[in-house]
Formats: structure tokens, C-alpha cells, sequence
């Protein structure tokens, strides 16, 4: 409240330019709003085609009917290195996604047994603005498991971050390599890691550029699964067969009701306790008497 009164008081005062008064303004609406913004504003058009100048790769969305959604990070000559074309291709993809009333879970994995390199520092260097899709990758309407094989190294790190949950496959590592580079994350995934491992353990991932395989992704909370070796033991199916499987256990159910799961998580993790206990209150009033609701009461269903 004190910063906030200072920064009304800041906005007023006529020694502020106006140049960052307007930019100030502009935070000051956005904070009142309730809308969290990580960015001032730009010239997206501008900047999709700076992108778009820097091709190569694809993001592959394959929806299936049981209500989960496949998205492949496809640029195996990069070892799945994001291009610029591809980082459009991901925003794009994200508000299909976003739209897909039907949708309950999502895999978000790399092609050819690999996850992700991060991106083209060409490409990255091109823009003046970090990206905004993987916030809202991880507010989709659904719940979403990073499946990761090989390394995910770098952006590719960040990018497990930006899903409910991780998988890990045999031999896969995941690695903030960011410092070795000179840099720090800047795809919000320091602070979704510090979300998830917490502050110390995040420390010493950064800092000290950590190799996380599958056994410490478990010990510090990174990892949520370790799948088998298709290779090594028979019959338990591809790692993408396993990540279905193991996915479906969190998506039975209506559309409806597995999106208002996410979305009264997603504003307790995201809100303040009064804001989230408001939404809460008003997702419960869109399923209540619903169709799913209705059912369960009339056929009297146990607790199992």
C-alpha cells in the first residue's frame, strides 16, 4: 500500500517526465486491474516478423479424442533449439489451446528423444522483449506434463517449468545452464523453479548450473515421474504411451470440471488468499447443478 501510494503520488508530481509517467501509468492500471503483466507494451507485429526472419523447426499440436492434447518441440538439427519462426509457432499454438473446449491434459515433449536446447541467441537478440507464452502455457485451461527425454538444457530447463508436472525418462537431464552463458533466466523460469524446488534449492540449481537427472529431480521436487525403459523392459510402451497413461489418472472426468480443478489451482498458486478464495467461490457456481454435478447426485456415486 505504501509503494502504491507513492507511486500515485510519483505520477502526479509534475518533476516525473512524461515519458515514464505514462509507462508508470500504465503498470499502476495493470496492477489495479488484477492482471499480472511481466512486460511493458510493444509492437507485437514488429516483433512476429523480426521472428519470422529467423526460420527453421516446427511446433507439432496433435489433440486427441480422450481430451489430451501432444505438443512437440520438433528441431532435431538444433537438438529442438527454439528458431524464431518457432517461438511465433508456440504462441500460436498456446491460443489454440487456450480455445479447445474439449481439453483436459496436454505432453509437452521434444522430437527425436531429445526435450529442448533453448533457443536461437540470434533470434533472441533480435527482439526487445522476452516471450509471454509460457505463462500462459502454464495457465492453459488443462492440466500439462513436460515429458522430458535427452537434455533439457538452458530455455529447455525453463520450459519444464512451465507445466504442472514432469516426467523423466531414463538418462535425461535437466540443466539451467544460463551462467556458463553470462546470463540469468529470462522466460520466468527462475521464478517458477523457485515455485517449485523452493528459494535454496533453486540457488544452488542456478549457481552452480546443476546437472538434475531423474533421481534428483525426484529427491528436490523438480521431477514428479520417472518412466521405464522401453528397452530395457518389456511391455510398458513408449515413453510417450507412459505420459498418456500416467496423465489420464489426473483427466478423467467432464472437460468442465477437469478445467475448474485447474483453474481454482492455478488461482491459489497465482492469487492472494482472497482473491483465489473469491474464485474458487465463483468456478464452484459454474459446476454446481452442472451436467457432471447432476449425474454424480443422481446415480449416487461412492467415494472409491
Amino acid at each position: 500500500m505504501v509503494i502504491c501510494a507513492a507511486m500515485r503520488h510519483l505520477l502526479r508530481g509534475s518533476h516525473v517526465c512524461g515519458s515514464w509517467a505514462s509507462i508508470f501509468s500504465r503498470m499502476w492500471q495493470r496492477q489495479v486491474s488484477g492482471r499480472v503483466y511481466t512486460e511493458l507494451d510493444f509492437d507485437q507485429e514488429e516483433i512476429k516478423a523480426k521472428l519470422l526472419g529467423f526460420p527453421g523447426g516446427a511446433i507439432e499440436l496433435s489433440k486427441q479424442e480422450s481430451g489430451i492434447a501432444v505438443l512437440t518441440i520438433n528441431n532435431p538439427s538444433r537438438m529442438n533449439a527454439f528458431s524464431g519462426s518457432m517461438m511465433v509457432q508456440l504462441e500460436e499454438k498456446v491460443s489454440q489451446l487456450e480455445q479447445w473446449s474439449d481439453g483436459k491434459g496436454l505432453i509437452l515433449q521434444g522430437a527425436a528423444g531429445t526435450f529442448c536446447s533453448g533457443s536461437d541467441l540470434n533470434a533472441v537478440q533480435a527482439i526487445s522483449k522476452p516471450q509471454n507464452a509460457l505463462t500462459r502455457l502454464l495457465r492453459l485451461p488443462m492440466i500439462s506434463v513436460a515429458l522430458v527425454e535427452g537434455r533439457a538444457v538452458g530455455g529447455g530447463a525453463e520450459l519444464t517449468t512451465a507445466c504442472d508436472f514432469r516426467l523423466m525418462a531414463p538418462g535425461s537431464v535437466v540443466q539451467f545452464v544460463h551462467k556458463h552463458l553470462g546470463v540469468v533466466p529470462g522466460w520466468g523460469g527462475a521464478a517458477r523453479l523457485v515455485h517449485l524446488v523452493g528459494s535454496q534449492n533453486s540457488l544452488k540449481l542456478l549457481s552452480g548450473a546443476s546437472k538434475v537427472d531423474p533421481e534428483f529431480g525426484i529427491q528436490i521436487r523438480l521431477a514428479d515421474g520417472v518412466l521405464k525403459d522401453p528397452q530395457v523392459e518389456e511391455g510398458v510402451g513408449t515413453v510417450l504411451q507412459q505420459a498418456e497413461k500416467w496423465l489420464s489418472h489426473y483427466t478423467t472426468g467432464p472437460p468442465s470440471v477437469i478445467q475448474a480443478i485447474k483453474k481454482v489451482a492455478l488461482s491459489g498458486r497465482e492469487l492472494s488468499l482472497v482473491e483465489a478464495l473469491r474464485t474458487e467461490k465463483q468456478v464452484f457456481g459454474t459446476v454446481w447443478g452442472g451436467p457432471a454435478n447432476l449425474q454424480a447426485l443422481t446415480s449416487k456415486s461412492k467415494y472409491k
